[in-house]
């Protein structure tokens, strides 16, 4: 097992005290957004090993998972994640257009899909996935917002969003939901405010989890949890940033079928939780470390993160991988988290 040098990226979003206090630091006011562990070429992570720390692909290769703690002080962009085949030929078009890697305009970065699992580790508030055209009418009429009800009752969701986003925003906000009208507050102009209640609104518990396949559309709006996803950073923004937007982009790969309950759980079996992931690239357990546990050996890379107490192994918000084959024996009272993927 290698103790990881995780990638802290600091965004305008971030939450200032909550990725340092995890680490046992100082906050110094600076936003902290996400800290990557994983070999992405955006942020890749160091190993630590006897002589020193190297560069983890240089223990491992390239890892196909990419695990971030998320902290969120402010919403992020309404956003969706492609296909791999979305993603190949998005990819292709941009380079044959020249737009570069590190551009920002940029909106494919890697020939990857991904999938992603966000859970709580603090009251977390998003919005996922569309919920029932009949829910979103009744929101729709109960704001007053009567033009919007009837083209979606008329069209579905896929006509409405381009409709939206061709057509000035001209809509009152003086009967919309807290949360809405912060958004309308921080983003007035911004199309996608008559996109969002067509989404479920989500208040997580700690421990909960959204889990997100290609074409969901979401928003994370405040807090703090483990992100898992395949190792991409293909994001289609929509809205609510100050990032580059690709409208006609999101409206071709986005998923408009309603989701019923976007909210998942862990299947628990002793002290162990197993989360429904949107993917069978990668899996995610909670362990409930009492004394001790023995993580047994399995022919793939699983990266591990330690919460809530303290171990003998790992430090508290500080990740390890272990590698395959590998059996490790973990002795404390904390939350393990661990993150499998392939090779």
């Amino acid at each position: 097992m290698h103790r990881l040098v995780g990638t802290v990226r600091k965004y305008d979003w971030g939450d200032t005290s909550f990725i340092p206090s995890l680490l046992n630091e100082t906050p110094d006011g600076t936003p902290c957004a996400e800290m990557w562990f994983g070999t992405h070429h955006i942020a890749p992570s160091l190993a630590e090993t006897p002589t020193g720390n190297v560069a983890l692909r240089d223990v491992v290769g390239d890892l196909d998972i990419l695990v971030k703690i998320l902290a969120a002080a402010g919403p992020l962009s309404l956003q969706t994640h492609p296909t791999r085949e979305q993603a190949q030929i998005g990819f292709a078009a941009e380079n044959a257009r020249g737009v570069a890697l590190d551009s920002p305009l940029r909106t494919y970065r890697d020939t990857a899909d991904k999938p992603e699992l966000i859970i709580a580790f603090t009251p977390f508030h998003a919005l996922c996935g569309f919920a029932p055209i009949d829910t979103s009418v009744v929101l729709l009429r109960a704001m007053e917002w009567h033009r919007e009800a009837e083209y979606l009752e008329r069209h579905g969701i896929h006509a409405y969003l381009e409709w939206a986003y061709a057509n000035d925003l001209t809509v009152s906000f003086d009967n919309a939901p807290e949360w809405l009208a912060e958004l309308a507050q921080l983003y007035p102009n911004d199309h996608s405010l008559r996109v969002a209640p067509l989404l479920h609104y989500v208040e997580l518990a700690p421990g909960e989890a959204l889990s997100l396949p290609a074409g969901n559309l979401h928003a994370y709006l405040f807090g703090a949890g483990l992100e898992v996803m395949t190792s991409s950073d293909n994001v289609v923004r929509a809205g609510f940033t100050s990032k580059h937007v690709d409208i006609p982009e999101l409206i071709r790969i986005v998923d408009t079928r309603p989701l019923d309950e976007p909210v998942v759980r862990p299947v628990i079996d002793g002290n162990v939780g197993t989360y429904p992931c949107p993917t069978d690239a990668f899996s995610v357990q909670r362990i409930e470390l009492t004394d001790s546990y023995t993580l047994p050996a399995s022919p793939i890379h699983r990266i591990v993160l330690a919460t809530n107490g303290s171990t003998d192994s790992l430090p508290i918000g500080r990740a390890a991988v272990v590698l395959p084959n590998e059996q490790v024996e973990f002795r404390g009272t904390a939350t393990l988290w661990v993150c499998a993927g392939r090779v």
